[in-house]
């Protein structure tokens, strides 16, 4: 009896750096049926993503460009697709479809783009959101399906292109990698935080899209009323720098510890007690899921896939981006000061994520997709 063909997938992410939308793609890769699917993986830059795949044995392929729709890779994508065999590619984020999509199509293989959130942004300037709204209508009208991370998300691509239809594939978390149930590394010990703090953890991008700066200011607020509170932040990106400087010239040296991006998430939010992440926007945050399914008490502003997630003063606390720094000062200075009610959020988080954040689950609606669309490529076996 002959052995059922496996399905090849290209997984393409814009960059190796550890974010969102790479542990996205780190726990599909993970949770794929090997005995019907084989993924391969192109990363247009290199970083500690690659590392963890390759040490998965999972084939990765780095070509490097920074620039949305580089026209300059298209080829040389193209010859990847046509080396590795490629049955479909699924493109996470818009730069990754836009320098995939092209090629992909130029040899009839069909494309599946995961939108984790808009490149278009209400605070753009009026001709760079149309040039971008442009851009995801083209994506989006020539991919074989989308898959939107939220139901928000997929009413923002309605109500922008009027053309746009997608599948609702909600992100999920590896509840083997965050179980709170686990032993883990000792992280205060080993980063020099008191075991009596009340720690508050900042885990993204140090991007505006983020608000590491607001995070800052809020803290320093907080923390002249409770003087036990220490923040530790996590990232890289281009408000880092400010963030130093606000950390010495604000006189928060040694309350404030500030990290890289690291691998080892899970030792630090079991170390953590609350979780903030003040965005302005989100498609649906996989590192709230993350520290939701580790039990920790969250606040979080109340955007986009988020409401999705947090029912307010129940499994976390939700405040408006308006006047983001004072409410962001009382709600960590309300949730510090009151341990049961950290506990109450603790355990309806982990609630949440058992019942609609599963990363097997939303494997296995990938994975549907995946071989519905099988019987269209152009195979190269």
């Amino acid at each position: 009896m002959p052995t059922k063909k496996k399905i090849r997938v290209l997984e393409c992410i814009r960059q190796g750096q550890i974010g969102g939308g790479e542990s996205h793609l780190l726990s599909l890769v993970e949770n794929l049926d090997r005995s019907s699917f084989d993924p391969v993986v192109l990363s247009f830059t290199a970083g500690p993503m690659v590392d963890r795949l390759k040490k998965m044995d999972v084939p990765t392929t780095v070509l490097h460009t920074e620039t949305p729709f580089d026209w300059r890779k298209w080829r040389k994508v193209k010859k990847i697709l046509v080396r590795d065999r490629v049955d479909i590619v699924h493109a996470h984020g818009t730069r990754a479809a836009s320098n995939v999509l092209w090629p992909a199509k130029s040899l009839k293989i069909p494309v599946v783009y995961s939108i984790h959130g808009w490149s278009f942004h209400n605070d753009q300037r009026p001709l760079v959101r149309r040039l971008r709204i442009w851009g995801e209508t083209w994506l989006t009208s020539k991919s074989s399906v989308n898959i939107s991370v939220s139901e928000s998300s997929r009413q923002t691509g309605r109500d922008m292109m009027h053309s746009f239809d997608s599948v609702v594939i909600n992100n999920g978390i590896d509840q083997q990698l965050f179980d709170p149930q686990k032993r883990f590394d000792e992280f205060r010990k080993q980063a020099g935080i008191p075991e009596a703090a009340i720690l508050v953890v900042f885990i993204a991008r140090f991007t505006m899209q983020k608000q590491p700066l607001a995070m800052v200011r809020a803290f320093k607020n907080a923390q002249k009323e409770i003087p036990s509170l220490h923040l530790l932040m996590v990232g890289d990106g281009d408000e880092r720098k400010q963030v130093e400087e606000l950390v010495n010239t604000d006189g928060l040296i040694g309350k404030v510890t500030l990290f890289p991006f690291r691998s080892d998430v899970p030792d630090i939010l079991a170390a953590s007690d609350i979780f903030v992440l003040p965005s302005l926007w989100e498609g649906l945050p996989i590192g709230l899921l993350e520290a939701m399914a580790m039990g920790k008490a969250v606040i979080a502003t109340s955007v986009d896939g988020t409401r999705e997630v947090i029912s307010h003063n129940k499994n976390g606390w939700l405040i408006p981006t308006d006047d983001l720094i004072s409410n962001l000062t009382a709600a960590l200075v309300m949730l510090a000061g009151d341990a049961a009610m950290r506990l109450r959020f603790k355990q309806n988080a982990i609630q949440t994520i058992n019942e609609r954040f599963s990363a097997r689950d939303m494997t296995r609606k990938i994975e549907d997709i995946y071989a519905g669309l099988s019987s269209l490529s152009s195979s190269y076996s």
